[in-house]
């Protein structure tokens, strides 16, 4: 929108002025982003006061995310600053705070609002004033290790309670220690001594995150490296904060990171300039030997930029350059630079000519069947960044400037890549797109769409998952949006448990080709029901899923005839499933009709489609693709109730 000044934040003051805030927040997002971290938080103070309960009515498409923050101490500056950056990052937010020093109680009684008003986040804040306030005066270390010792054991058992009981996921954080209460230890052993007890709870805490379940735990100790100090002295004494105002907005920073991980949003492809970007220098004017990529004024800066590109795709970012140069000079240097930190191999897609470059990130998503809000863009160019905003909106950009040493902590800032877990998968997934690209100009060479898939040689194998399999399902239904039927999103403990019932199985599919294995990629999670009538048992098909790599090939088609044939022999008499729609997911949303599926009942509250298949023998199943060889174990459906 245009204002007078031109200004983001003077258009947000606009929009709450003129009171369209709610019905105009499809705009929020962008004006936002386009904010520094001063005027964030001014914008963020502006939206943390604006009731924005209608704005889920105005735009139904937005995802909307609901937090509650509990915790020791004052934590209305948490509250203010998650707002915005769930804003930020294009979320409908609520969030809500329970009564002051009230997490005890909130999360150890089931009768509470947590429970019973259960909230997609529950953020715990933890802080050193839980310890301390019942530390003695004077106090002695093991005074502290007591305390401490009973402090840990509570955490742990309020996070087991709210596994059993809660729903979501729960996020609790590392403890910082301050030096006023260290430096009251007037020997430095006693000092070493508090500080192991510490770094020992703290570590406990972390450990309750790595365990897989609902727990998550945000380390907030890096926060205190850059400016965030961890208290303000008259805050804390007179207003119970006991954590600073800027540490809790670099936290509610990181919270959205993970919100964004957990909701399937986390970014997918870092496309990188060149000159300026990932070297220093032209590479048209100065060759490839003439390049600062380790060497030179600013070479150690570029060199390591390189090194944490090349450990973001080495847990499966994908890679792609998108550069205004000769594409063999480009290929020179990626492949016999004898300094540089990421090659060709390591990138799925290198964009080198003079051609604009939203037309080149527009194709790369394209080809790697991706939505443009997957990419990440990098780019030393202001009038490059200003373009690909123009013309991709829903590309994230990432502007850095002539200093390479800020190039990391731009990249980083934001987290765009933050996942719930790095799978096998993960690790060879740039060789997986690689391998794509090669199936993708054998279709160029095929006579027809179908001779292609001949020739292919497709080869699916059905299995229940396996302990090994189970973070990759999870991460699949994390990260998938475009073929997942419902976009239920499940944590590992959770497909663990599924997988467990004996009601219900969870199917994975695994893929080859002529050109090598796709891994896992899809699955199928059934239940077995009683069914609502007299007609026999149903199988529920509670969410069918695939990955972009494999769309087109017949793998869904085939997966359902082997379950519905199956389901059928195992006397099942009807086949049933959902289809919830979201912004993403429409090009599945005819999925079950296609396969001779019918309506089942009324639209859900959440505008699901229900479908039914009849099981009897005279009704005909999806046949397997004749293309495709099919491997199906036993075992994949579930005994019947």
């Amino acid at each position: 929108m245009t204002t007078p000044d031109g200004g983001a934040l003077a258009a947000l003051r606009l929009l709450h002025r003129e009171g369209t805030l709610a019905s105009r927040f499809d705009e929020v997002a962008a004006l936002l982003s386009a904010l520094g971290p001063d005027d964030l938080a001014v914008a963020s103070r502006l939206l943390a006061r604006t009731d924005l309960s209608e704005a889920a009515g105005h735009h139904p498409a937005l995802p909307a995310v609901s937090v509650a923050l509990t915790g020791n101490g004052t934590l209305d500056a948490l509250r203010t600053a998650l707002v915005g950056e769930l804003a930020r990052h294009g979320y409908l937010p609520e969030v809500r705070l329970t009564d002051f020093g009230s997490y005890v109680f909130e999360l150890g009684d089931p009768d509470s609002s947590l429970y019973s008003r259960a909230a997609d986040f529950t953020v715990c804040v933890l802080d050193h004033a839980t310890v301390f306030d019942e530390v003695p005066v004077p106090f002695t270390v093991d005074d502290v290790a007591r305390v401490l010792g009973e402090k840990t054991s509570l955490w742990r058992q309020l996070a087991e309670g709210f596994a059993a009981r809660g729903r979501g996921t729960l996020v609790l954080n590392t403890v910082p220690l301050p030096r006023t209460q260290q430096v009251q230890l007037l020997d430095h052993t006693a000092r070493a001594r508090l500080g192991v007890l510490w770094r020992t709870a703290n570590s406990e805490l972390l450990a309750l995150g790595a365990e897989g379940g609902p727990a998550v735990t945000v380390d907030i100790d890096p926060l205190l490296t850059g400016d965030a100090v961890l208290t303000e002295p008259r805050f804390e004494v007179y207003a119970g904060a006991h954590l600073s105002d800027a540490l809790l907005a670099g936290y509610a920073r990181e919270l959205a990171h993970l919100v964004r991980a957990r909701t399937g949003r986390a970014k997918k492809v870092l496309a990188l300039d060149l000159d300026g970007t990932l070297w220093g220098g032209v590479l048209g004017d100065d060759g490839v030997e003439g390049i600062e990529v380790a060497h030179g004024r600013q070479g150690a800066a570029f060199h390591a930029f390189q090194g944490v590109v090349r450990q973001l795709q080495s847990q499966g970012v994908l890679l792609a350059a998108v550069t205004k140069n000769d594409r063999a000079t480009v290929l020179e240097a990626l492949r016999e630079h004898p300094d540089l930190r990421v090659r060709e191999e390591h990138f799925v897609a290198v964009h080198a000519d003079w051609q604009p470059k939203p037309g080149h990130l527009r194709s790369l998503a394209e080809a790697l069947n991706l939505g443009e809000d997957s990419l990440v863009f990098v780019d030393d160019n202001p009038g490059e960044c200003a373009a690909v905003s123009a013309g991709l909106p829903d590309v994230t950009v990432v502007p850095v400037d002539e200093e390479p040493a800020h190039h990391v902590e731009r990249l980083l800032a934001d987290g765009w890549f933050t996942s719930t877990g790095v799978t096998q998968e993960d690790r060879v997934r740039t060789r997986l797109y690689q391998e794509e690209s090669a199936r993708s100009g054998f279709l160029g060479a095929a006579g027809s769409a179908q001779e292609f898939l001949d020739a292919l040689g497709v080869r699916l194998e059905l299995a229940p998952v396996t302990p090994a399999q189970v973070p990759r399902v999870a991460q699949l239904t994390q990260r998938t949006n475009q073929f997942n039927l419902t976009t239920e999103r499940l944590t590992a403990d959770e497909v663990r448990a599924r997988s467990d019932d004996p009601g219900r199985s969870v199917v994975v599919l695994s893929a080859a080709d002529r050109f090598g294995s796709n891994g896992v990629v899809g699955a199928l999670f059934l239940r077995a029901d009683k069914g609502d009538g007299p007609g026999g048992p149903v199988l529920e098909i509670e969410n069918l899923l695939l990955s972009c790599r494999v769309f087109a090939r017949g793998i869904e088609q085939a997966s359902l005839s082997a379950v519905l044939g199956l389901a059928r022999r195992a006397g099942f008499a009807e086949a049933r499933g959902t289809y919830v729609p979201t912004p993403k997911n429409a090009k599945v949303a005819d999925l079950y009709p296609h396969y001779g599926f019918v309506p089942h009942g009324p639209r859900g509250s959440t505008g699901a489609d229900r479908y039914a298949l009849s099981l009897a023998g005279e009704v005909t199943l999806p046949g397997v693709p004749g293309h495709l060889a099919l491997e199906a174990a036993d075992g994949l459906v579930p005994d019947g109730p």
